[in-house]
């Protein structure tokens, strides 16, 4: 059985449509009117081997604040919902992503507390018509509603650009880890509690 959720979600501010299938093979769609975001998204779909599809419409016209920060919230939603009762599943995950000079670490547990840990030095500016603060609202937003907690730490680099991207990828790549089903387990929840 496939572990897909779809998610929607409209607000004054933005309308999405998020699909995810955890047991995809990186096939991603994103359509958010910002290229960098959805080139972002790739990344992290990519390398997470996540099926993704994304159709967002939002106030671009105002900044891409509620864009980014709402596709996080509805990714988030969609992935916590396509793990239901994460039975079987590996819980943690991690992985360093060197992208030329860059070099970044995510490490995350699907732990049922939703929280970002970010230490990396990303300049304000803008990459395209992406505003480099957004970054960071991303993963706030999906660690919170995914149930994940999420360290993003960066290890070296100077290019924007580059920085940005190994999160993405690393993210992605720990993500992998975490939800991979754990033969082990014989489907049991990885959680002394019996529940995440």
């Amino acid at each position: 059985m496939a572990r897909e959720a779809t998610i929607e979600r409209t607000t004054a501010e933005t309308d999405i449509r998020v699909t995810v299938n955890l047991d995809g093979t990186g096939q991603v769609r994103a359509a958010t009117g910002i290229g960098f975001f959805d080139h972002m998204l790739s990344a992290l779909g990519r390398h997470g081997r996540l099926d993704l599809d994304v159709a967002v419409t939002g106030d671009l016209e105002v900044d891409g604040h509620h864009t980014v920060e709402d596709t996080g919230i509805v990714i988030g939603q969609a992935i916590a919902a396509a793990l239901g009762e994460k039975a079987g599943i590996a819980r943690f995950g991690s992985a360093f992503v060197p992208m030329d000079e860059a070099l970044v670490l995510a490490a995350l547990d699907i732990s049922g507390r939703g929280q970002l840990h970010w230490a990396a030095e990303v300049p304000f500016g803008m990459v395209g018509d992406f505003d480099t603060q957004l970054a960071r609202e991303f993963f706030i937003a999906l660690a919170a509603n995914a149930g994940i907690t999420l360290h993003v730490r960066q290890l070296a680099g100077d290019n924007v650009h580059h920085i940005l991207e190994a999160a993405f990828k690393a993210t992605g790549r720990a993500l992998r880890q975490a939800v991979a089903i754990d033969p082990a387990l014989a489907g049991e929840v990885p959680s002394t509690k019996g529940v995440l």
